[in-house]
């Protein structure tokens, strides 16, 4: 094994890309570790999701200074972060970036430093910091590179060390956090780190397999690709008849390879010869591939041409005069649905923008007064730059989020912390807290009033969800099995049973108490109504002055929500 002394942007844009990798590819596996057995575990997904777009930002940052590429990679973490593993994950890289901001390269000093920033700001973003989870991981990891970095100056050393630390200290997380110990699982956000930092050692080592990282698609020039785009889509006032070159053609080819190739390369000789085809023309090559973008009117020209340099690897043709009138088209058909939107709801001081999945549960939502649904929140929870979207397109002058989940909460703290519009979140739990929580929303109060009143209402609901254990687990002293139905009252696993009916009565009783006056069922997709009506009757025989209302929310996974007001 070689000694490496400096990371240049060649190996840190390895190390991104292939920890994006290893998490997608380990995606299934963390989401396993989930400590309750509910179908909706998704760390794995959000970390996957998050660190693809870090990756994503940094293969479109046209540099070769580590430092701007950390930003870059920072940034698409920042951007596109799921779910409280995915926020945590881009706080780590957000003080790994602000350490090596002047950095051109990386020494093991630099990298060690760096990654001590990382569990600082990661610590630091947390409230209540919890050991036992991904930032015990991060903070073990940073302090042995920070030891082996005084002691020697071999990256590849110093990196082995850090994933040797970061997997004893994913192991030490069931003695540090209980949970975990009783259900017999590590920390899932944990196990996500430790996937990135044994794909940073691979890098460094020389263990990993770069065909994982290959792609056909060069991010340079893809970049320049998109800016050049840019503009002309952007324009839909341009006739697709006033395109002078109407065919955006791309050609990669393999330099003297292949029975065509009968000409030697000459970066000059093979641009010029294209430069007279057309136009906003793009040459990129190594040793071993040229690739090409340019707009002609002679792809077939294009094309013959590179086969004399070597073996076509890649051929792509677009018709852009076809993509002008789409972009048009999409354009027309765009401002159409605004115009229509626009005169039909009232613009209001105050927005609400909550997370849902479900049609029904999305119309119970704006019959409430909610002006945006992001679809998603138990299986796929939305990214910071979803949120920062939402909050920017409401139009409004002050926003309120609604995230129905506790994973989404540091999402949607950092998206108010991206935006100029004034925002805030009601840290609601469930879909029927922020139901609830509706009832105390008034469209023309000021931001404050609305907060105070929405997060006081929503103490005043108690909350169920129904569902289908999907492993077999101990939990708390109970024993679950596959297959077994679960009440789950408040986030607290409170009856499990064979049948869905049962698991649905005896948890209502549960929760019922002198004060309830109103039941709520909210009934899953694919979910009869006919067993909604039978636990109505259910529900009534416990207690005959209940008022019990029934909604289809079509929301998945969960054949039953319901709340006791």
């Amino acid at each position: 094994m070689s000694k490496i002394t400096v990371i240049t942007n060649v190996e840190f844009g390895k190390m991104i890309n292939a920890a994006s990798a290893a998490l997608a590819a380990n995606a299934a596996k963390i989401n396993k570790l989930n400590v309750f057995p509910v179908p909706d575990g998704d760390t794995g997904t959000n970390m996957s999701l998050s660190m693809a777009s870090g990756a994503q930002y940094e293969r479109d940052a046209l540099d070769t200074h580590i430092g701007a590429l950390a930003k870059a990679t920072s940034k698409g973490l920042l951007m596109g972060a799921r779910g409280n593993s995915g926020v945590i994950l881009s706080q780590i890289f957000r003080g790994f970036a602000t350490s090596v901001e002047n950095k051109e390269t990386l020494t093991a000093r630099d990298l060690a430093d760096a990654l001590m920033s990382g569990a600082q700001i990661a610590y630091k973003s947390v409230m209540k910091p919890t050991e036992g989870t991904i930032l015990t991981v991060i903070r073990e990891a940073a302090a042995k590179a920070n030891q082996v970095a005084n002691e020697s100056d071999d990256i590849v050393v110093l990196m082995r060390a850090v994933d040797e630390a970061a997997q004893v200290a994913l192991a030490s997380t069931p003695d540090l956090l209980p949970v975990l110990k009783e259900v017999g699982v590590v920390d899932s956000g944990g196990q996500g780190l430790v996937f990135v930092l044994n794909a940073f050692y691979q890098v460094l080592s020389g263990e990993f397999n770069e065909d994982e990282l290959k792609t056909p698609d060069n991010a340079e020039l893809d970049q320049m690709v998109k800016e050049l785009h840019a503009g002309a889509q952007a324009n839909v006032n341009l006739d697709p008849n006033d395109i002078a070159y109407g065919y955006c053609t791309e050609v990669m080819v393999q330099i003297g390879k292949g029975t065509t190739y009968d000409h030697e390369f000459d970066y000059d000789t093979f641009y010029n010869h294209l430069a007279e085809l057309g136009d906003s023309l793009l040459v990129i090559n190594d040793d071993e591939i040229v690739k090409v973008h340019v707009h002609t009117e002679n792809p077939g020209e294009v094309i013959s041409w590179g086969t004399h340099f070597g073996s076509l690897v890649k051929v792509k043709v677009d018709n852009m005069r076809d993509q002008q009138q789409a972009v048009i088209d999409a354009q027309r058909a765009e401002e159409a649905q605004v115009a229509k939107i626009a005169m039909t709801q009232k613009q209001v001081d105050t927005a609400v923008i909550t997370i849902a999945a479900g049609d029904g549960i999305a119309a119970l939502f704006k019959s409430l007064g909610v002006q945006t649904v992001i679809s998603g929140g138990q299986t796929m929870n939305p990214a910071t730059s979803d949120l920062v979207d939402a909050i920017n397109a409401s139009d409004a002058k002050q926003v309120i989020i609604l995230p129905n989940n506790s994973n989404i909460f540091m999402a949607a703290e950092q998206a108010v912390d991206l935006v100029d519009i004034p925002a805030q979140v009601v840290k609601t739990r469930t879909i029927q807290q922020g139901l609830t929580a509706m009832m105390g929303y008034n469209p023309e109060a000021k931001l404050d009033d609305n907060v105070r009143e929405m997060a006081a209402m929503m103490t005043e609901v108690k909350s169920l969800q129904v569902t289908q254990a999907v492993r077999d687990t101990m939990l708390d002293g109970v024993e679950i099995h596959h297959g077994d139905w679960m009440g789950i009252i408040d986030g607290d696993i409170a009856v499990v049973s064979k049948k869905l009916q049962d698991t649905a009565i005896e948890s209502v009783a549960k929760m019922l108490d002198s004060d309830s006056e109103i039941v709520t069922i909210i009934v899953g997709e694919g979910t009869k109504l006919k067993d909604a009506d039978r636990l109505k009757k259910a529900i009534e025989a416990l207690d005959d002055d209940l008022e019990i209302e029934v909604h289809e929310g079509k929301q998945p996974l969960y054949p039953f929500l319901i709340s006791v007001e």
